[in-house]
């Protein structure tokens, strides 16, 4: 056979299989059942309900964590207030913790096994250090200034074992009398150096007087002295396992898991001893007549 008669058998067979191919295509084409008309439409509603409803379930468990612990807030605002100056309004350190609490509760993960307590303590204790640092007027670059002359002024005070002048200090940090009165006066105006501070030249003045901290009040001693009587009669009832989760907890600030990994239990057996522990001195200091710290 030459080669024409050859490309003229093999032209019937390709064009049977292109056929052969057209046909499967189109059968299957065909038999692919269609989905009926309003089904997707109906199991994207289905979807979106159920998202919904598991957003409102979220949102309302957050919600009840947050009620729930409502009071760690407002003691930690309290612990943080006792340090900060009388300006600081408690209320507002509160307002900041509980954005803090709402951070925690959105943000907790109950899979890694970690007591919320403990993990939205660092959140809300966070959130109050942010806001405070808002509210600082002094600048990252005053506060190293301040840390510089601070350094200078100790070092020439060993040095020569006298208070040093303003040229000594300005010469300590390389600037000119000029500006570093100039720096001191910065200082001053956000409240780094104390306005009682006098210069040599007027160290005959009295010091101007200022009102005492409430914590410094004699009154404020008095009865802070008296509840921590109370409190501590009040754990001297407790077992000593319950007495070491509350002393580690209160007065070394300690992470629940941390104090688990001291007594050799894990971090829900501290949370429950710490729970009990406190009904227990509860109990025991409303036999006594105190129903709160406003007794005092």
């Amino acid at each position: 056979m030459n080669y024409n008669n050859a490309a003229a058998a093999r032209a019937p067979i390709a064009a049977s299989s292109a056929k052969s191919v057209s046909a499967v295509v189109a059968s299957s084409k065909q038999s692919t059942p269609r989905k009926p008309a309003g089904m997707t439409t109906s199991v994207h509603s289905r979807g979106t309900v159920k998202g919904h409803l598991q957003a409102a379930s979220g949102l309302a468990k957050r919600d009840r964590i947050v009620m729930e612990h409502l009071p760690l807030v407002k003691a930690i605002a309290v612990r943080v207030h006792a340090n900060l100056p009388v300006h600081v309004d408690l209320d507002d350190l509160i307002h900041a913790g509980v954005l803090g609490l709402f951070d925690a509760a959105g943000k907790y993960d109950a899979g890694k096994h970690v007591v919320f307590s403990s993990y939205a303590k660092h959140r809300i204790k966070g959130a109050m250090l942010d806001s405070l640092r808002q509210l600082d007027w002094a600048s990252r670059d005053m506060r190293r200034r301040h840390k510089q002359v601070e350094a200078a002024t100790t070092d020439l005070s060993a040095a020569l074992r006298r208070a040093p002048t303003e040229a000594e200090v300005a010469e300590k940090l390389g600037i000119d009398v000029e500006r570093f009165r100039t720096m001191m006066i910065d200082l001053r105006n956000v409240g780094l150096i104390s306005a009682s501070s006098r210069a040599n030249n007027g160290e005959d003045l009295p010091a101007p007087d200022f009102p005492a901290k409430p914590d410094t009040q004699p009154d404020s001693i008095c009865v802070g002295k008296e509840l921590r009587s109370v409190l501590g009669a009040a754990m001297k009832t407790l077992p000593e396992r319950y007495q070491n989760v509350v002393a580690l907890y209160y007065t070394n600030d300690m992470t629940m898991k941390e104090i688990g990994g001291i007594l050799g239990v894990n971090e829900s057996r501290v949370s429950q001893i710490h729970k009990l522990a406190l009904e227990k001195m509860g109990a025991v200091l409303q036999d006594s007549g105190i129903d709160s710290s406003r007794a005092f």
